[in-house]
């Protein structure tokens, strides 16, 4: 039989003057008008182990952007009772400044990548302002230092890394962008990290506007509904709705079950 786990979603911060047509590469018609975005790490726990997804940013790099820090990823994560000191396995999705940002709160991590973000994020696409701009040389850096530490598993491609749990490349939003296929009570969930930012990129084919290649991005929304066991079972990376469709931990709304079902 299958293992199955408990998957959480955290909130830490929040982007509330987001602009709608800041969201996808075609404009809506309402382009003008306000389309929050959310900041999420992830959980993935059960039989025995705990793994997180991505490790968020640091308060400096928000603060530099112009994010609302609710709490840090770190304290996040202590209000669902994971202590980060302890978590022994991060996977990074790519190295995003709000991804790869908080590796220092995992001292005792090994992380997971894909070779393909790693080529990316420290080869030539960096001489490109724009493509350069999601990414802080610092957390770059710090991926760098990992691997030299003997704390950085590189992956070229689809890898289980527990069991039940496989990341899988996707690619388009970054290089080398990977998503998490978990198995829970409610079938197959994935999470897509930034591979759909909003559940609109993904279900209108509309792509989210900071993208390395689209092409590479659409064959990622087919791979990720491939992946799941239905539309309800991709979870975006920065979706608002996240924390309205599913049952909260507890009393702490700025956490919520994911391997449940959505409760709208």
């Amino acid at each position: 039989m299958e293992p199955t786990y408990e998957i959480l979603a955290l909130r830490y911060a929040l982007f509330n003057d987001r602009l709608h047509f800041q969201n996808f590469i075609i404009p809506p018609d309402d382009h003008a008008s306000i389309d929050p975005m959310d900041f999420y790490i992830f959980a993935i726990r059960g039989n025995g182990r705990t793994i997180v997804m991505d490790t968020g940013f640091s308060p400096e790099s928000g603060a530099r952007r112009g994010r609302t820090i609710l709490r840090t990823p770190a304290q996040a994560l202590l209000d669902a009772g994971i202590d980060p000191t302890h978590v022994q396995d991060v996977v990074l999705t790519h190295m995003h400044w709000d991804h790869a940002g908080g590796m220092a709160y995992f001292p005792r991590a090994r992380f997971h990548i894909q070779q393909a973000e790693m080529t990316y994020c420290t080869g030539g696409c960096m001489c490109e302002p724009f493509l350069r701009r999601p990414y802080d040389v610092e957390d770059v850096r710090g991926a760098v230092d990992a691997l030299y530490s003997d704390r950085l598993n590189i992956y070229e491609g689809t890898k289980e890394i527990a069991p039940g749990i496989s990341l899988h490349l996707i690619g388009g939003h970054s290089g080398g962008i990977q998503s998490i296929r978990v198995p829970t009570k409610r079938g197959w969930v994935v999470l897509a990290g930034d591979a759909t930012h909003y559940w609109r990129n993904i279900r209108l084919r509309n792509p989210f506007p900071v993208v390395y290649d689209v092409g590479r991005m659409l064959k990622g929304f087919d791979i990720l509904n491939g992946l799941a066991d239905g539309p309800d079972h991709v979870i975006p990376g920065h979706d608002p709705l996240i924390l309205k469709n599913f049952p909260p931990l507890g009393t702490n709304t700025e956490i919520v079950r994911l391997d449940l079902p959505p409760i709208a």
